[in-house]
């Protein structure tokens, strides 16, 4: 069994003995998308860290988009628990970079596209794969993308 996974099955024992139902709601769902994911495909398999990982930021990211929409919708207790298990998701993802950290790695990869022969907007996709493996689970790729829109058009 992964770390990740058996960590986030302690987390949510530990959750429903404290009598934290946010915590082990939060916990239970995300345990049943990362089942769900081994099971679907051909074979049933054990999932990697990595892909554990990946599991837990496409829900973080659902939790974003449902306290936006929340929010939105004038549904501000809603969307203050979509905030709350987002939080709880983001623990156990790696920290994420700060817009200037971001902007720096970003610049280093427009400058060896640029060494490569990529110009202007059209280098997006050279820049963008350059960017993305330095970045995994660091930064949203919606955030990355914007970031080498603004710097190639800068």
């Amino acid at each position: 069994m992964t770390t990740l996974k058996s960590k986030l099955q302690e987390d949510l024992t530990a959750a429903i003995r404290e009598r934290d139902e946010l915590r082990s709601a939060t916990l239970r769902l995300t345990l049943s998308a990362i089942t769900k994911e081994e099971v679907s495909g051909k074979t049933a398999r054990e999932l990697s860290d990595d892909e554990v990982q990946k599991v837990i930021t496409r829900e973080a990211k659902k939790r974003r988009e449902a306290a936006e929409a929340f929010a939105q919708g004038g549904r501000a207790e809603q969307a203050e628990r979509e905030r709350a298990e987002g939080e709880i998701l983001a623990a156990y993802l790696p920290k994420q970079l700060s817009d200037d950290e971001l902007k720096e790695i970003v610049a280093q990869a427009v400058e060896e596209a640029k060494a490569a022969g990529a110009e202007g907007p059209r280098a997006m996709g050279q820049v963008m794969k350059i960017v993305n493996p330095k970045v995994a689970g660091q930064a949203e790729g919606g955030r990355v993308a914007a970031v080498v829109k603004q710097l190639l058009a800068g």
